[in-house]
């Protein structure tokens, strides 16, 4: 027997709709591409993402055709995001920091009809626009007065197109399980793969995200997003934020220390995410120019792991309770976050920290387990670590056009490529990537630990492990570091350092120091590029071993 319940689709426009019903006076506050600060509310974007959606029906374009956007955090950039997805169409965030190859590609690939560019943008396009055969207009999103020369064929002015509509649109009332968005991988391996999310699935992601233990977010609260829309959906804060009307503050191209701290403090922000250089970069500027963080209390830090002492002077020092987050962009992307569970309240503040530096706990709809290489499920107790396997409604079960052909186990089980464990209370902690992790004596040994703690020592600004072949281990770590402007760290110093604070079979077999480490697109360390840079390296322990 079949429920009563009236059939009611979870389409993303039913969240822009709730908040212009319910929120239209809250505001979205942008700084623009063109400089300065633009103020408008959630009933005006609703109406202006009509608008967006009847320019590009005259621009011929239908249900499941696949629009695309490069464009930095902005209300315009959400109009475009609602008006797209309103209309049935795809929407198909471009990562700008992808190489010339890769944007090429992934353009093609998806067959995208129209672009959205912002102003900074367009010299991206068009070093490739003789490579997009398929691309029908370029919308750029500016005003007639700060419309640049360009090159690109059929360039339109965005307040132009959007303006010349009355925003009499209905939108497309199809089915929940559509499709609505799509964001490739960075391709670390391989072209990057299409991820399609459906209007449900985006729909329950931003439920799921807006629970209390995740990002537990308000109509009283004032969220900025630092983490980019065209980085796995801005970790899905542009549907979970108009969700619950919270006030969004979008920082447009100038995430730098000193533009983020004049947002938190104007704005008077509560809550906020972003990846961990972000954070490096406020802090530092915070610390030098004896800034306070009155209104925030709650950051939000992804994309890679953060390091202890990060964690510590949020904590300790500014207040701010810091919720460690992981997710991939198969998976919508948020998979984990760590806010504390109940019977935690009397922690001590070293027991506090650990517990957010691990990678959190899984939030409501995600499924969650660590196997070992044979696939047997291993135990939550915070000590085994094994490959990190997931399920959900929010969990990708292919990529576009059959790309990387099956992706799922026989139960359902997404291989996320990290290794992690899962301690009794639930919190999981990413030891590697699976193509990271350093066998050495038939044991793991997991980069990412050795490197929050060598990130920690005062000198270093940044550190890689890779494994280094071993004639008798088979692999051994070596320590990668970049000093701070102006240091020497030596080799007998750091492993000082990290005694006591890793396994005695951990310690690197040495350490080296460089100018500077290579990162992806995304932000990542390039552990493959390092691995080819170091291929040749002997350790010191080699020959006694031989």
């Amino acid at each position: 027997m079949l429920g009563l319940m009236q059939d009611w689709p979870l389409r993303v426009s039913t969240i822009i709709d709730h908040a212009a019903r319910n929120y239209g006076d809250r505001e979205i506050v942008t700084r623009s591409v063109e400089g300065p600060i633009v103020r408008t509310t959630y009933k005006e974007v609703h109406l202006r993402a009509r608008k967006v959606a009847q320019a590009l029906s005259k621009l011929g374009i239908k249900e499941g055709d696949v629009v695309a956007t490069m464009a930095w955090n902005t209300a315009r950039h959400m109009e475009a995001w609602y008006g797209i997805m309103g209309l049935g169409a795809i929407c198909h965030t471009l990562n700008p920091r992808l190489f010339a190859e890769q944007l090429d590609y992934i353009i093609n690939h998806a067959e995208d009809k129209v672009i959205f560019v912002d102003l900074t943008f367009v010299p991206v396009l068009e070093a490739i626009k003789d490579k997009l055969p398929l691309v029908k207009a370029y919308v750029i999103f500016t005003d007639r007065a700060h419309m640049p020369e360009t090159s690109l064929p059929n360039a339109l002015c965005y307040e132009e197109i959007v303006e010349a509509e009355n925003g009499d649109f209905k939108w497309v009332q199809g089915d929940e399980n559509a499709a609505c968005g799509l964001c490739y991988t960075s391709g670390t391996t391989g072209n990057p793969k299409g991820v399609l999310y459906s209007h449900r699935s985006n729909v329950l992601h931003s439920l799921a995200a807006n629970t209390g233990d995740a990002l537990g977010m308000r109509s009283i609260d004032v969220m900025l997003p630092v983490v980019p829309m065209f980085h796995a959906n801005a970790w899905g804060i542009t549907f979970a934020a108009p969700a619950v009307g919270a006030k969004l503050v979008m920082p447009g191209a100038k995430m730098d220390g000193e533009s983020i701290c004049e947002l938190l403090e104007t704005e008077k922000v509560t809550v906020t995410a972003a990846v961990p250089t972000v954070w490096l970069m406020l802090l530092q500027f915070v610390e030098k120019h004896g800034k306070q963080l009155p209104y925030l209390n709650r950051v939000v830090i992804g994309g890679s792991a953060a390091p202890r002492s990060m964690v510590e002077i949020f904590e300790n020092k500014y207040g701010v309770e810091v919720f460690h987050a992981w997710g991939m962009t198969e998976m919508s992307p948020m998979g984990t976050l760590g806010s504390l569970k109940y019977g935690m309240e009397n922690l001590t503040d070293e027991e506090r920290i650990n517990v957010k530096c691990r990678q959190g706990r899984a939030i409501y709809s995600v499924e969650m387990k660590i196997t070992d290489d044979d696939g047997k499920e291993l135990p939550w107790d915070g000590k085994a670590f094994g490959h990190l396997m997931v399920r959900g409604p929010a969990v990708a079960k292919a990529y576009l056009k059959g790309e990387g052909g099956q992706i799922l186990d026989e139960d359902g089980w997404f291989d996320t490529g990290d290794v992690a464990n899962i301690d009794a209370d639930g919190y999981m902690q990413i030891t590697d990537r699976a193509k990271d992790v350093i066998k050495s004596g038939g044991e793991w040994i997991s980069s990412i630990e050795i490197e929050n703690m060598a990130v920690g020592h005062p000198k270093v600004a940044e550190a890689a492990v890779i494994g280094i072949a071993h004639p008798k281990w088979d692999e051994r770590p070596l320590l990668i570091i970049v000093p701070n402007e102006g240091e020497t760290v030596t080799k007998e110093e750091m492993l000082k350092y990290l005694e006591g604070k890793i396994a005695k079979w951990w310690m690197p077999d040495d350490v080296v120091t460089i100018d500077e480490i290579p990162h992806t697109a995304t932000g990542k360390i390039q552990k493959l590029a390092l691995r080819q840079r170091f291929q040749s390296y002997k350790l010191p322990t080699a020959d006694a071993a031989e």
